[in-house]
């Protein structure tokens, strides 16, 4: 059961809390030349655990009220397709993973979340039994570890991600579960409202999306999802948890599709201020966790605490310098920059890119 020193992620949605969410990982560490891009596999947490604990800090300091394993795709079958030619096991990382968070974590107050995500074995196999036993084994390891709840996320076709939540809900802890789906639906055209009855019917106790898409787009979705549910007579909690890009090309396969993908993804990163937007939409349509995937670096997740400090009665460590709304620029010394110290200039400033001829939108390989 979840740790009664600690309010656990239901009790806290229940009583209405806003739930504040950590923010990318794999392109972060990526980028910091920890993590092999294309594999996306999570050595790091063994390999160099203090550019992992790092992050972690950086996303508390931020506002997050729950802190993610650093377990991306650690099942064995993707250790082992990625080339992952180490001594290093899935046990291990996930072991080391829990480790990491929960030192972060007690630092703060924060949860601890233990995550599951899509394997290879379920687009080879299609098999129930060799997918639950994959799920079974990572479980166990975080069942070793001081872990608060889990989540099931970064799930395409919502059939695996009901099997993970299945395997999940038998170790008698909260469970979260989130597709990386469109507006349009997971891999195989199943809608959003009927994934997200199918999740809750699983036994899940959170649901939404996560990753793949911008915020809006995510946001949408998740909208989806609750009509779906109210449909159907269900009730669970709803997250989002998107990227930190712009994605207007909406399609199935989201940024994977786009030509910047994953190098040359900075040029559409969000602004904090498209973030504080996105933080006001997602709690207006009823979401209570609300967080971000790749691209979400710490100073976006202050933006959604700020954004929502009135409803959470207080602002994170990260905010101590740094004025709302830009009022830190009140001293500076040039006066068109201390004009902008106002929440209506940032408000209403349309962003430019700097690139002579940039393209407003792309082709998406997929389309």
């Amino acid at each position: 059961m979840e740790n009664k020193q600690r309010k656990g992620i239901l009790e806290r949605l229940n009583a209405g809390e806003v739930i504040v969410g950590d923010g990318g990982y794999v392109l972060q560490l990526e980028r910091r030349g920890y993590v092999k891009a294309g594999h996306w596999t999570p050595e790091a947490a063994v390999e160099h655990p203090e550019a992992v604990r790092q992050l972690h800090r950086e996303f508390l300091r931020a506002g997050a009220n729950v802190l993610q394993t650093f377990t991306f795709y650690c099942s064995e079958d993707k250790l082992e397709i990625s080339g992952n030619v180490t001594d290093i096991t899935g046990a291990q990382i996930n072991e080391a993973a829990c480790d990491l968070a929960r030192e972060v974590a007690n630092e703060g107050g924060a949860l601890v979340a233990g995550c599951v995500s899509m394997t290879p074995c379920y687009m080879e196999t299609h098999s129930e039994t060799d997918v639950k036993a994959i799920f079974q084994k990572q479980m166990n390891d975080f069942l070793k570890k001081d872990i608060d709840f889990f989540i099931a996320e970064f799930f395409d076709h919502v059939e695996e991600a009901t099997w993970a939540v299945n395997v999940l809900k038998t170790s008698g802890k909260t469970v979260g579960a989130t597709l990386c789906i469109s507006p349009h639906g997971d891999r195989q055209g199943i809608p959003p409202g009927e994934c997200a009855v199918k999740l809750v019917q699983a036994g899940a106790d959170i649901v939404g999306v996560n990753c793949h898409l911008d915020p809006l787009t995510g946001v949408r979705t998740v909208k989806l999802m609750k009509e779906g549910l109210e449909k159907a007579g269900l009730k669970a909690h709803l997250m989002v948890q998107p990227l930190g890009f712009h994605t207007p090309e909406c399609n199935l396969s989201g940024y994977l599709s786009l030509p910047e993908f994953p190098f040359a993804l900075e040029a559409r990163a969000m602004t904090r201020w498209d973030i504080q937007k996105y933080a006001r939409e997602a709690y207006k349509a009823g979401i209570r966790y609300i967080g971000g995937c790749c691209g979400f670096e710490s100073y976006h997740i202050r933006a959604i605490a700020e954004e929502l400090a009135a409803e959470r009665g207080f602002l994170p460590p990260a905010s101590q310098k740094h004025g709302l709304w830009g009022a830190g620029l009140e001293m500076h010394t040039k006066p068109w920059v201390r004009a902008r110290a106002c929440r209506e200039y940032w408000e209403n400033l349309l962003p430019a890119s700097g690139r002579p001829k940039c393209p407003s939108m792309a082709t998406p390989a997929d389309e």
